[in-house]
């Protein structure tokens, strides 16, 4: 899955860049010899995609019409989107009587709607062209559940069915969607929920990393960023365009149980 440069060269619109599994998406396939748009709400994300050699652009993602500004940006500048990397994540960790309604519906806006909006957008350079790849980046809790993450179980298990719905619509148009579930993976978004979870389960942090986020390992150990970009590439290439409707586990052996 790695180590050899595409074919040809495409264009990839990536969300959620600044740091984690995103900036290590944007670095491999800049280093792949892809046009990279970095998506992120964070103005750090700028200084990120320059040093990759990707074209960076600011955008709320949970407003609508960023996420169609973000396809027109990355149109107006390559001319088409052959690849969509859907990433951008948060959290928040509650039980369900205490979870806010405001968290719920941002993350279900940012996690799950505009994943819906960023393919709807980009949908119609990918069928003019006759090539394109949806990869969604989902969750191990796209398949299983936990306490406390409501919201972002939700929201990743309805990215498994917009997955295979986008597979089965873009079959024909030489479009594949596919979706990635790792499990805890080395990122910002991780390291903050080792407080909360600590709080949630009333115990220390070191515990949270051993008896909630690699219990259900059987490789223990956290992810790498790179491990998961390295899936990314694989399936955005030319070498899966049989592979399409898939959840890819990267789990440690989450789900093997």
């Amino acid at each position: 899955m790695s180590g050899t440069a595409p074919t040809t060269p495409r264009v990839a619109l990536v969300t959620g860049t600044t740091s984690g599994i995103g900036e290590a998406v944007v670095r491999h396939f800049c280093e792949l010899g892809h046009q990279v748009l970095a998506v992120d709400f964070n103005p750090d994300g700028a200084e990120v995609a320059e040093r990759a050699g990707a074209v960076f652009f600011q955008a709320d993602l949970t407003d609508g019409e960023a996420c169609k500004a973000a396809v027109a940006e990355a149109m107006r500048r390559f001319g088409r989107v052959d690849i969509l990397v859907n990433n951008a994540g948060i959290q928040h960790v509650a039980p369900i009587e205490e979870f806010p309604e405001a968290k719920w519906r941002q993350i279900i806006d940012l996690m799950l709607t505009t994943p819906f909006l960023l393919t709807q957008a980009a949908w119609p350079s990918m069928r003019e062209n006759g090539w394109g790849r949806v990869v969604n980046i989902a969750s191990v809790h796209a398949q299983v559940a936990s306490p406390g993450k409501s919201a972002y179980i939700s929201a990743k298990h309805g990215m498994i069915g917009l997955t295979k719905t986008a597979a089965l619509e873009g079959g024909a148009q030489g479009i594949t969607a596919n979706a990635i579930c790792p499990a805890y993976v080395k990122t910002p978004l991780v390291d903050n929920q080792i407080a909360d979870q600590a709080k949630l389960h009333g115990m220390e942090e070191q515990q949270v990393i051993e008896q909630i986020m690699l219990k259900n390992a059987a490789v223990k150990r956290l992810i790498e960023p790179a491990e998961v970009a390295e899936l990314v590439a694989y399936l955005a290439s030319d070498a899966a365009g049989a592979v399409t409707g898939s959840s890819w586990n990267i789990d440690l052996g989450w789900t093997a149980q």
